[in-house]
């Protein structure tokens, strides 16, 4: 990894719905992983940084890591802040990691981490980081 000094991250807050919660009214697990999405794409539209943005670049972003750490329930109407930080690598590869509060109790209830590697239109594997990634790192001083 290449450590920089400037740390991107973004923020959201949500609403745990019914939707989300199993028989016990606690968060389901496979609703972290929407969660997490949420929090990419508000991190693209904050960095622009949008899937669509990198499909006009000819790309494709798809996750290749997807890791959940459970440090407490989250329940049916709890309120919820996702906080997500990109970690800089050289290599052809988004990377990030989340923390999901409890808004009421400021506790920390998830932690995560996810990849993502490059793809073009053909579905062909990137080992070199594309060109307008390497253009939006300058741009966000992490190049």
């Amino acid at each position: 990894m290449n450590e920089s000094s400037v740390v991107l991250q973004a923020e959201k807050e949500f609403d745990i719905r019914f939707s989300e919660v199993d028989a016990m009214q606690i968060v389901w697990h496979g609703s972290y992983a929407l969660y997490f999405e949420d929090a990419r794409e508000e991190f693209g539209r904050k960095f622009q940084l949008e899937y669509l943005r990198m499909y006009d670049f000819g790309f494709y972003a798809p996750l290749v890591e997807l890791k959940f750490n459970y440090k407490r329930p989250l329940k049916y109407q709890d309120k919820a802040k996702i906080v997500i930080k990109f970690h800089n690598t050289n290599a052809a590869k988004l990377v990030f990691d989340y923390e999901i509060y409890d808004l009421k109790t400021n506790e920390l209830c998830v932690t995560g981490h996810t990849v993502q590697v490059f793809l073009d239109k053909d579905r062909n594997l990137m080992w070199d980081v594309p060109p307008f990634i390497k253009e939006w790192k300058k741009k966000n001083g992490i190049a």
